[in-house]
């Protein structure tokens, strides 16, 4: 009896081990994710004394960005993910600051596979500002844009060329874009409501092409080149002269492990804005950060 009492005993233990061992709980597997986050951070200062002879105003610029990507890749299967924010202010003596840059894009694309270079997709993007925009005069300034005024939300179903991790190209014939500009009375100061009609908060094509290019090519060890081409056309008002086209363009010249030189650059061209090409273009030094998983490019 004393036997059989040790070897029921035994057999508890036992059973009682396997049983937390299968409850253990398992680490969740990340391999397959690839994430990254990168921030910058800029101040630029001159200032004169009252009797400098060469001519000159005192001023102080700052700029900050981040841009963050949490990429997702199993079997036939993908999910990326990228955030990109900037902004950046100007303050000269004798006036009101003004934006250099602002800059609000958030994008996500789910892929499969359709072969050795090409995906299906669905993606779907945000675009805005953070802070409001004016027109400046010698004596006043006027509102033209603020947070989610404009605001351009933009899906798309399409096929995606990808021959490597530098370069991406999205071609969807199917796109409907949203318009949002909240303020009903905006078009008072901007007649053109960026294509809202008056009296509306948001506008609707249903029925567009858009072509999405991204390139982020590592030029040299020190030196990085980020590019995103985009273009929208409306099936429904087509027309060569009225296709929206926006470029955006980093080169950052990394001088050491905390600080780079960074030149940005964007042109627009859309007729809910203006009848011409716009072009803005900045230049500064400053402190940079970086941490992620994805591979160095060499």
């Amino acid at each position: 009896m004393k036997r059989l009492f040790i070897i029921l005993f035994a057999l508890g233990i036992s059973t009682s081990a396997f049983s937390q061992t299968d409850t253990i709980p398992v680490k969740k597997d990340t391999s397959y994710w690839l994430k990254s986050i990168e921030g910058t951070f800029a101040l630029n200062q001159a200032s004169f004394s009252g009797n400098w002879t060469g001519g000159g105003v005192n001023s102080v610029a700052f700029s900050a960005g981040l841009l963050a990507r949490a990429n997702y890749a199993k079997g036939l299967w993908s999910w990326d993910n990228n955030l990109d924010l900037l902004y950046g202010v100007v303050k000269n003596q004798g006036e009101d600051g003004r934006k250099s840059n602002d800059r609000i894009f958030i994008d996500s694309k789910v892929g499969l596979k359709a072969g050795d270079k090409w995906n299906y997709f669905f993606s779907a993007n945000f675009l805005s500002q953070f802070a409001p925009g004016y027109r400046f005069t010698d004596t006043d300034r006027t509102l033209i844009s603020k947070f989610a005024n404009p605001a351009y939300f933009t899906t798309s179903l399409g096929m995606e060329y990808k021959p490597n991790e530098e370069f991406s190209l999205r071609i969807s014939p199917f796109s409907p874009r949203f318009t949002f500009v909240t303020d009903k009375e905006l078009y008072l100061n901007e007649p053109k409501n960026y294509g809202v009609p008056i009296g509306q908060t948001v506008r609707t094509e249903w029925l567009a092409f858009n072509l999405l290019a991204d390139w982020n090519k590592q030029l040299s060890k020190n030196i990085n080149l980020k590019a995103r081409y985009q273009m929208y056309a409306n099936y429904e008002t087509f027309a060569f002269d009225a296709i929206d086209h926006r470029l955006d363009l980093v080169l950052a010249a990394k001088v050491s492990n905390l600080v780079s030189v960074t030149l940005t650059s964007l042109v627009i061209y859309d007729l809910d804005q203006d009848e011409k090409v716009q072009f803005s273009q900045g230049l500064g030094i400053g402190l940079v950060f970086k941490r992620g998983n994805f591979p160095e490019k060499k």
